[in-house]
């Protein structure tokens, strides 16, 4: 069963309580990430989460890993264009613990000057790493091309000469600006006790001060062409289409398409490219979703003489797709999908994350049995209809990476798909 509370203040606390579970899973989401940020705070949300974890008023770095490992359990975080998250996963008797730990870190810590310059060290390394991975960096570069100058677009590491000069005057401003308790959720899934809970976060978080959340610039879709011609042995594809939102009803249409087109092993994108003409190891499209904006992405790997071939079969495929998206590819797609969800909420972990980012999206936690109703209501029409919205928007964004001289242009792209 899932309870919610909302303390006076506005933090909301959110459970379920799974009976079969000897464990648990706890954390705290912060809505704010990437894309809140101002263009000189650029990394500034990533480095913040790094922090955390260097050492609180009442804990040091090594304290903090070993209250948690000490019982066996693990800590961690992440930060998104739209949400920080700090959680643990622990055995039941050791959610208070792990509460008081997730909540000394969001809420107390000390931005040390000695431990800055170290994580800033680390950080420089991680964006150092980013760079060498091109299956990596590619959708950094995509997502700029589709919304350049504007903090949605913009990487969430940061540029190196921004994570170079943050300081804790940085670090405490963002907090200040961005950590109030409208914008934190509790979220907590596995053996747990609501009651327990509230008591709890009424005590370690009910004297934080409401105050109002700093809304994020609404995106504005301005696809371009990223090109970076380099010696590698691949040559690699990143194309991206404006999709909907979270709160758009077609949402759940492009989440079909996208498993039909390229999901899976059986999906039309695999099949042809890779098993039907061996262009390929690695071809796949999924939707990804904002608060007020979405996107389609296509990505392939591929040898520098084959780049022409597998840009141009992929529009094929798309345009085709509007016309002989099939009642089977649709009902397989359907099924990929509901599966994938229930059994990815078997996990604890999977089930608070769930809680978090509904809660926040829609203000409320939709019963499964109500998502499942919404992926089946998608019919076929209504993909074939997506995928030829798709095709002649016109709304695309394109990054290329490796030996790509030869691959087509963003505009020739567009016109195949129109013609």
């Amino acid at each position: 069963m899932i309870e919610l509370t909302t303390l006076s203040n506005g933090l909301r606390i959110v459970t379920e309580q799974m009976p079969s579970m000897a464990s648990a899973s706890i954390g705290v989401w912060v809505m704010a990430g990437g894309r809140h940020e101002r263009a000189e705070q650029n990394g500034i949300a990533h480095f913040l989460e790094h922090m955390a974890f260097k050492g609180t008023a009442r804990r040091s770095a090594l304290q903090i890993a070993e209250a948690i490992e000490d019982v066996g359990g693990y800590i961690n975080a992440y930060t998104s264009r739209e949400v920080t998250a700090y959680y643990a996963r622990v055995l039941s008797d050791d959610v208070p613990l792990a509460l008081d730990v997730i909540s000394d870190i969001v809420l107390n810590p000390v931005f040390d000057q000695r431990e800055i310059e170290t994580e800033r060290h680390v950080i420089l390394q991680e964006i150092g790493q980013s760079m060498d991975t091109p299956d990596d960096i590619i959708f950094d570069w995509l997502q700029e091309a589709a919304y350049p100058d504007q903090a949605i677009g913009r990487t969430i590491l940061g540029p190196v000469e921004r994570v170079s000069s943050f300081g804790r005057n940085d670090l405490s401003g963002f907090v200040e600006e961005h950590y109030g308790p409208s914008q934190l959720i509790l979220s907590a899934a596995g053996a747990v006790d609501h009651a327990q809970i509230v008591r709890q976060a009424e005590e370690l978080f009910g004297h934080l001060k409401s105050r109002p959340a700093l809304e994020a610039d609404l995106a504005t879709w301005s696809g371009r062409e990223h090109r970076t011609v380099k010696t590698l042995e691949q040559a690699h594809f990143a194309m991206g289409f404006e999709g909907p939102n979270y709160l758009d009803p077609n949402l759940y249409t492009a989440q079909v398409y996208t498993t039909a087109m390229g999901g899976g092993m059986s999906s039309r994108l695999f099949q042809k490219i890779r098993e039907e003409r061996g262009l390929c190891y690695t071809i796949f499209a999924q939707a990804g979703a904002y608060e007020d904006t979405g996107m389609i992405t296509l990505y392939a790997g591929t040898s520098g003489e084959e780049i022409a071939d597998l840009c141009n079969l992929t529009m094929d495929e798309m345009k085709r797709a509007a016309d002989d998206m099939s009642d089977v590819e649709i009902a397989r797609a359907r099924a990929q999908i509901k599966a994938g969800m229930l059994m990815g909420l078997e996990s604890p972990s999977a089930r608070a994350e769930r809680m978090a980012r509904h809660l926040a999206i829609w203000g409320r936690v939709p019963d499964l049995e109500e998502t499942a109703e919404k992926i089946d209501a998608v019919t076929r029409q209504g993909v074939r209809d997506f995928a030829g919205h798709l095709a002649s928007d016109g709304r695309t964004a394109l990054a290329l990476y490796g030996p790509v001289k030869t691959a087509p242009t963003l505009a020739a792209l567009r016109e195949r798909l129109t013609v």
